[in-house]
């Protein structure tokens, strides 16, 4: 496992310390002294699982119309008798939309014949929002450090037992993922949760992560969007993953707005740098609005406001505010480039020319 691309589709950054880093009482990162999970022998199970009828199917077996590679392209995995497959090289697959609290259902199988050993062998992830790890791994008969094997919360907690199935055979992971929660001032307000039954058997029962999980460190947690993309792990291994559907449930039952119906979408790279630039407002010549990129991600600083406001993209012209209740729709030329902006907020729009 290495760290993933960062693929953040919005989120309001608050300039703040990170919360302090959670730590394991007693072992570090990948400790090869860590007892092993005791092996235990799946039942056989009916495989494909059918999705329920309210669940988004990612992908039935014929298109990767939902995928995505790291630059927003199209997917680089290939599709072989009804699976997707890791191609190594190709980088991290995305999905095309952006989820956060998620039931997530995969389907995958460790190449055949097996081939080295350790972290070497059918090695790759499951990356709840991008950056929450549920580890892939060729974990039969292979030995390896516990949080780094099959169903460890990579680097963090390995799984309660080694379910693992032979390399080549279907193997099962059903995924309850609670995002986390972050407060207005990017402070944690609540960390995220994540329960695993791998090949049917419940190998991580509610553990709360200690941040993104990462190769060789725990990483604090810092504020990001509700929703981002999942990923898959391209680790040079040919995994191959089916049947991969999700469930979104209801993330709070407390009376409130209705949420946004329009989707966050995934602007590549360089769709987002012709936003890029300094925007006058009309009939207001001292006051201008700074478009900027960070990553994936589009920021605008409002003069003598001290916030920078994170955007999310809802198409190529529609972009709303992550914490605020405002609108920026831009001026998108038939040539593609972006002459102006609109500000709506309050119930006033401000309309702002390019200047740069």
């Amino acid at each position: 496992m290495k760290s993933p691309f960062l693929l953040s589709c919005s989120f309001l950054l608050i300039v703040a310390a990170p919360s302090r880093a959670q730590s394991p009482a007693r072992w570090k990162a990948h400790d090869m002294a860590r007892p092993r999970p005791p092996v235990v022998a799946p039942a056989k199970q009916a495989l494909p699982v059918p999705a329920p009828p309210d669940a988004l199917v990612l992908f039935d077996g014929t298109s990767l119309a939902e995928w995505r590679s790291a630059d927003g392209g199209p997917a680089k995995w290939v599709i072989k008798e009804g699976a997707i497959e890791s191609v190594p090289g190709s980088g991290y697959l995305y999905s095309a939309r952006a989820f956060g609290d998620a039931q997530l259902h995969v389907e995958w199988a460790a190449p055949v014949p097996a081939r080295g050993e350790g972290q070497g062998r059918g090695n790759s992830g499951v990356f709840l929002m991008g950056l929450y790890e549920v580890q892939v791994l060729d974990s039969y008969q292979n030995d390896t450090y516990p949080d780094g094997q099959a169903a460890a919360i990579y680097g963090q907690y390995p799984p309660l037992v080694n379910a693992c199935r032979p390399p080549g055979e279907w193997q099962t992971y059903d995924i309850l993922f609670r995002r986390p929660r972050f407060r207005p001032d990017g402070s944690l307000a609540q960390a995220a949760r994540v329960t695993v039954l791998h090949n049917g058997i419940l190998v991580q029962d509610a553990v709360e992560p200690w941040g993104p999980t990462a190769w060789l460190q725990h990483l604090p947690y810092t504020a990001h969007a509700d929703k981002l993309p999942l990923a898959f792990q391209d680790h040079g291994n040919p995994v191959r993953y089916r049947n991969i559907w999700l469930r979104q449930p209801l993330e709070d039952s407390a009376p409130g707005p209705k949420p946004d119906p329009r989707p966050v979408v995934n602007l590549p790279a360089a769709s987002l740098d012709r936003y890029v630039g300094k925007y006058r407002v009309v009939g207001e010549a001292a006051t201008t609005y700074t478009v900027s990129r960070h990553d994936r991600q589009l920021r605008c600083d409002f003069q003598y406001n001290p916030l920078t406001l994170e955007l999310v993209p809802h198409s190529e012209r529609e972009f709303s505010l992550r914490w605020t209740a405002g609108e920026i729709e831009f001026d998108l030329r038939p040539d593609g480039r972006v002459a102006g902006l609109s500000f709506k907020l309050g119930g006033e729009t401000r309309t702002a020319t390019r200047v740069d």
